[in-house]
C-alpha cells in the first residue's frame, strides 16, 4: 500500500454503512468482554491526498440501533440508565484535526457528542486502500481504534460485584471499519 497515489484520492466521500462497522468492546463483570455495534449511522469524509491535514470526517449514529446480541441488554442500554435515546437519539463525531503519521497511519481528532456532552476523541486510523468496485464506485477503506472513559460523557450507571469491582468497566474500546464511496 505504501505506493498509493493519495493525491488521486482527493475528494468527498459518503460512508457506506452496509459495508462499514462502528463497534465497541466493554469489560463485563471484571472477567469477560462484551462486544457490540451500531447498525444505523451515516457520515461523510473529505480526503485531501496532497495535504492530509485538510481532511475531515463527520458521523451521525442513531443510538436506538445499538446491537450487543441481547435484546434485554440493548433495551437497558437505550434506557435512562445509559443512552436516554428518547432525549438523545443521536451520537455525533465532527473532526477538528487530521494528521499523517507515516506509512498508512493517520490520526483524526474531533468532537464526540454523547448525551449532549461534547468531549475530544482521537482515533488512530490505518488506510486500507482504494479500489473501484464492480459497480464502478471508487472506494476507500480505513480501520481505526480509540478508547474512551464512558464516565466523561455522563455514562455512570454501574453495579458493585460481591467479589469486588464493578459490573461494567469505565473504559470502552471503540473500533471502526469504514468503507466510503466517492461522491459523483
Amino acid at each position: 500500500m505504501a505506493n498509493t497515489d493519495l493525491t488521486a484520492l482527493t475528494g468527498d466521500y459518503t460512508i457506506d454503512a452496509a459495508h462499514s462497522t462502528i463497534g465497541f468492546t466493554v469489560r463485563h463483570a471484571m472477567v469477560t468482554n462484551v462486544k457490540g455495534k451500531f447498525n444505523d449511522f451515516s457520515g461523510s469524509l473529505h480526503l485531501d491526498g496532497g495535504d492530509p491535514s485538510a481532511s475531515t470526517a463527520s458521523i451521525d449514529v442513531k443510538m436506538d440501533s445499538i446491537d450487543t446480541g441481547s435484546e434485554d441488554r440493548d433495551g437497558h442500554l437505550k434506557s435512562a440508565d445509559f443512552f436516554k435515546i428518547e432525549e438523545f437519539p443521536t451520537m455525533t463525531f465532527r473532526s477538528t484535526k487530521a494528521e499523517a503519521l507515516g506509512d498508512e497511519d493517520y490520526r483524526i481528532t474531533g468532537d464526540l457528542t454523547i448525551l449532549g456532552t461534547t468531549k475530544p476523541l482521537t482515533i488512530d486510523l490505518e488506510f486500507n486502500g482504494a479500489a473501484k468496485d464492480p459497480f464502478g464506485n471508487e472506494r476507500v477503506g480505513f480501520e481505526g481504534k480509540a478508547e474512551i472513559k464512558r464516565s466523561e460523557w455522563g455514562l455512570t450507571w454501574n453495579a458493585a460485584l460481591e467479589t469486588g469491582g464493578v459490573l461494567i468497566s469505565d473504559k470502552i474500546k471503540l473500533s471502526f471499519d469504514i468503507s466510503a464511496i466517492r461522491n459523483a
